[in-house]
Order: structure tokens, then C-alpha cells, then sequence
């Protein structure tokens, strides 16, 4: 009996911290209409699972309803962001890698939307290295159809990932001339209404050659991935000159993903001309996210980023 009941109090907790750290944000919004989820095989048996660890970070998983929240800050300056949590496309970090990102977006006027998005899993979904990318692209469209709503200008709407999630945000940057031909997306007006402005990438998983994280492309891709797809998916390979202006922020000591990940992007998008700065720390290995509790100067990327936003026009206040 006491056992059932602490069982009872711990999954309590956790649904209180969840609730409370949501609750945070204006308005959660579903991203697909009436349910109508692209790629879905209506297998209602696996639930949404939501949990906190030893570590304090808070981890979504089995994620059935992709979801937008909103975080709108005092005084808008345009500025917007959409932010793709990582998780090695096995759960997604919400905490530290989403909920924190944003409320520090808001804290200098930038509306931040967190994304929960759909992880590959062949028993939730047809064709499952589709879904977080379907996900990403129709967060994109929402953001921009809605700018007014939001006091967001359409024109500075950028993307925002951690490690599987800067996968994500950089799949985004490369293919979003893709986005009406798939599936759920294709009654859009053009394809540049999913285009990000600007990505934020933050220690990116990136490539699927000698430094991929392993994890990351087993799960998107299933253990014997077609070269087609590991050459689709190797985002510094899709690098092209209509890829977004773009921030890496990676550390040496990564020993997750490899700081390579970043610095082969990084050499992409010089190769294009296209406007790309890098912060590259010795020391902070993985998962840092804004880096508070890390020693040494990884826990000032942060003002590295405003600083980089500041620098291209983000951040000026809207007329």
C-alpha cells in the first residue's frame, strides 16, 4: 500500500511540475486541425509519457499530439523563434532545451514557440523519418499565417534546435522549398511561407558520415537507411543558397556529438556566402542548454546569440 502510494505521489509531482512549467506559456496550440495528423496509423495504445529525472530534466516521449506553446513576451520586438527541443529523436527535453530558451527569449522581446513534434516510431507512424520534419515546417506556416496575432514580423521568423533538435531546425533550413509537396502540407501558396529567417543551432546533430551521432540517425532512419536518405538527411550536404543566415554554438569536449557536426555546416554556409557566425567553447560537453550551471565561458553563449541577433537586425523594435 505505501509503496502504491508513493508510486501515486511521485507521477502527482510530476504531472504538478509539468502542468506548472506549461502553464507558463499564453496559449498551447495543436498543429494539425481536427486531429487530421499527417502519416498517423491511429495506434491509440501507446500513450504520451512525461517524466522527470534524477537529473531534474524533464523528458516527453511516445508524443502523439504535436503541439505549439506560446511564449509572448512584455514588449515584442518582431522578433520570433520557434525552438525544437533534442533528445536524440528518442524524447524531447522540454525543460532546459525548450520552457527556459524561451522564457529567456521573452526576457529581451523576442516571442518564442516551443515545439513539441512528433518522434519517429513505426508503431505511431507511416514513413516516420517524415513526421518531425512534417511537424517543424507546419510550425513555420502557423507562426507566419498568425504574425499578426502574435505582433510578429513575417519577415524575422527564425528556427531553433538542440542537438537531434538543431537536426531538425537545420532539415528545416535546407528543405523548406519542399514543404508543399508533403504530405499535410501540400495545399500551401508557396513554399516560402515555411521559411525560416534565421536558425539557431545549438551543439547540431548535422551529418551522417564519420562524426554522426549514431542514435539520432538509427531512430529517424531504421538501422539500414538507403544512401539516398543518409545523403537527404546529412544537412551539410543540402547546404545551399537558400539556406537561412545561421548561429552554431558547439563545445570541444562534446563528446555526444562532435563539434565537427557543427564546423562542417559552418564550412557549407561559407562555401554559399550565406551570413553564418560560430561560438565554439573548450569546455561544456552536451545537453549544456543555456549553459547556467556550467563553468567557464560556455554559460555566456547566450549573450553570444542576443549579441549575433542584435548584429543581423532581429532585434529591432517593430514600427
Amino acid at each position: 500500500m505505501k509503496s502504491a502510494l508513493s508510486l501515486r505521489f511521485v507521477f502527482g509531482l510530476i504531472a504538478l511540475f509539468f502542468s506548472c512549467t506549461m502553464s507558463r506559456s499564453q496559449t498551447v496550440i495543436p498543429l494539425w486541425p481536427d486531429g487530421q495528423i499527417p502519416n498517423d496509423l491511429k495506434n491509440r495504445n501507446i500513450q504520451e509519457k512525461i517524466e522527470v529525472g534524477n537529473d531534474g530534466v524533464l523528458r516527453i516521449s511516445n508524443i502523439v499530439l504535436p503541439t505549439l506553446s506560446v511564449y509572448m513576451p512584455e514588449k515584442p520586438t518582431g522578433a520570433a523563434v520557434v525552438i525544437c527541443p533534442g533528445g536524440g529523436y528518442r524524447i524531447e527535453a522540454s525543460g532546459h532545451e525548450g520552457v527556459d530558451v524561451a522564457q529567456w527569449f521573452n526576457s529581451f522581446g523576442v516571442t518564442a514557440f516551443v515545439l513539441k513534434y512528433r518522434l519517429p516510431d513505426d508503431a505511431l507512424w507511416a514513413n516516420k523519418h517524415e513526421v518531425a520534419l512534417q511537424d517543424a515546417l507546419k510550425a513555420m506556416q502557423l507562426v507566419r499565417t498568425n504574425a499578426t496575432k502574435y505582433k510578429v514580423d513575417p519577415n524575422r521568423i527564425g528556427i531553433m534546435g538542440f542537438s537531434a533538435g538543431g537536426h531538425l531546425a537545420s532539415t528545416v533550413s535546407t528543405h523548406w522549398q519542399s514543404a508543399p509537396a508533403m504530405t499535410g502540407l501540400k495545399n500551401l501558396p508557396n513554399a516560402e511561407i515555411c521559411k525560416p529567417n534565421f536558425s539557431i543551432l545549438i551543439y547540431p546533430v548535422i551529418s551522417s558520415g564519420s562524426f554522426k551521432h549514431a542514435g539520432s540517425f538509427e531512430l529517424l532512419l531504421g538501422k539500414n537507411p538507403s544512401p539516398e536518405q543518409l545523403e537527404y538527411y546529412s544537412s551539410e550536404k543540402q547546404v545551399s543558397d537558400k539556406t537561412p543566415p545561421t548561429l552554431l554554438v558547439h563545445a570541444t569536449d562534446d563528446k555526444g556529438v562532435p563539434v565537427e557536426n557543427s564546423l562542417m555546416y559552418y564550412d557549407a554556409l561559407r562555401k554559399y556566402k550565406i551570413p553564418a557566425s560560430i561560438l565554439v567553447y573548450e569546455n561544456g560537453g552536451h545537453g549544456f542548454g543555456l549553459g547556467k550551471k556550467q563553468k567557464g565561458s560556455v554559460k555566456h553563449w547566450p549573450d553570444g546569440c542576443q549579441a549575433w541577433m542584435e548584429g543581423m537586425g532581429l532585434l529591432e523594435p517593430k514600427n
